[in-house]
């Protein structure tokens, strides 16, 4: 197969065309300042208002709650840091889990040299976290409960409606990072009593440089960058007008077909789990196996390195990952993967492969083709292995 067989859904998607069509008029023709009060700047203002209501109606918020960032992590920066410094008069315990983002973990390990105590919740072998350890983490200097909706890397879907429960009950802040569930999987920021909401636009075939974060009506958040009074004086600079048409347009487009897409994707999904168990031996399945957002795959492959398998997926015009593009360069093994039970030598092999609704089956047979090849060839080559198969006669 000569064409590139794209399947690192999860790091970027592929701008949607109609996205693009969209958003062309707002480079050049429409490029009036929304803050400017001239008719040409008129335009700009109505694109973004346009693009606001669309995104709250995405997620069941109302379009006074709707804020455009640069995207997830500073919205996930924003988020946490700000409840840090709004209800510090009421507590300084913060509630989280171990497989986060690093756009949260690094956040909270800031706020922990500023004095904060935060508490990282253990996930099962599954990635879910345990309902019951989240209440009695509960103190009464609690102020926010953060946990993300989906995981980035291996695809587990917490129980965010029982979380938000939780929080209601006991008066604290549920802020989510969304950033991979948004517009792949039904969200209801009301039915789920969730406060806070991070999300990305590039994950949803979107452009990349926009994002947002919902705001609770009620919730005190100040201003994370100072300057203008833009976003209702919430967060200041300039807009980006092509950007927040472009979410907005990625939004109602991933939302009208939501539910067609997420049965092809399931669909897809599973043909590629079956199909991989079914042909390599010695690998293990990482994320909950249902309860997983419906595009997404991660394997770990015992006796290879993830890395050596990239760069071979790659010669074969194969794009995937071996967990989250923002820690691509990094030779640790993958938190997440250390946080469900794996051992650092069996993390290191892991494999995610993330689809898109124009995935065929025909690239999946492909696919799973040649990483039979793969790791048949680089197990032939490790002493480890080698010694595997001795133990084994």
């Amino acid at each position: 197969m000569s064409k590139i067989i794209y399947l690192d859904n999860a790091a970027t998607t592929q701008l949607d065309e109609n996205v693009f069509e969209e958003m062309k008029p707002y480079f050049v023709e429409h490029y009036g300042n929304p803050s400017s009060v001239y008719s040409v700047a008129s335009e700009s203002k109505k694109a973004i208002d346009i693009a606001r209501e669309r995104v709250a109606n995405s997620i069941g918020a109302e379009v006074s709650e709707i804020y455009f960032t640069n995207g997830g992590t500073e919205s996930d920066n924003w988020a946490i840091k700000g409840i840090a410094e709004n209800y510090v008069n009421k507590g300084k315990h913060i509630i989280t889990t171990k497989i986060e983002h690093h756009a949260v973990l690094h956040t909270c390990e800031y706020l922990e040299k500023q004095g904060y105590e935060i508490t990282y919740l253990n996930v099962d072998e599954d990635g879910l976290i345990n309902i019951e350890e989240l209440e009695k983490s509960i103190r009464p200097d609690t102020i926010l409960i953060s946990i993300m909706f989906a995981n980035n890397e291996i695809g587990t879907i917490e129980p965010i409606k029982e979380i938000g429960e939780i929080a209601k009950k006991h008066n604290i802040i549920f802020h989510t990072d969304a950033v991979q569930a948004f517009g792949h999987v039904p969200i209801h920021v009301n039915e789920m009593n969730i406060d806070l909401l991070s999300a990305s636009g590039h994950k949803v075939n979107g452009p990349k440089g926009i994002g947002f974060l919902y705001i609770r009506k009620n919730i005190k958040l100040k201003s994370f960058i100072h300057g203008g009074a833009q976003e209702r004086q919430r967060r200041a600079g300039t807009e980006n007008v092509p950007g927040i048409v472009g979410l907005g347009a990625a939004a109602k487009i991933a939302c009208d077909n939501m539910e067609e897409r997420a049965k092809h994707l399931i669909k897809q999904r599973d043909y590629l789990m079956e199909q991989i168990e079914k042909n390599v031996d010695y690998i293990r399945l990482n994320g909950h196996r249902t309860k997983r957002l419906p595009n997404n795959v991660n394997f770990c492959f015992r006796f290879i390195e993830g890395e050596s398998l990239l760069i071979s997926l790659d010669m074969e015009g194969i794009c995937a990952s071996s967990g989250s593009a923002c820690t691509s360069g990094s030779l640790d093994p993958s938190h997440v993967l250390l946080a469900i039970g794996l051992p650092h030598e069996i993390a290191h092999g892991s494999l995610r492969l993330t689809l898109s609704h124009n995935t065929t089956k025909e690239e999946l047979d492909f696919v799973v083709e040649q990483l039979k090849d793969i790791v048949n060839r680089l197990r032939a080559m490790s002493p480890l292995y080698e010694d595997f198969v001795k133990a084994q006669k």
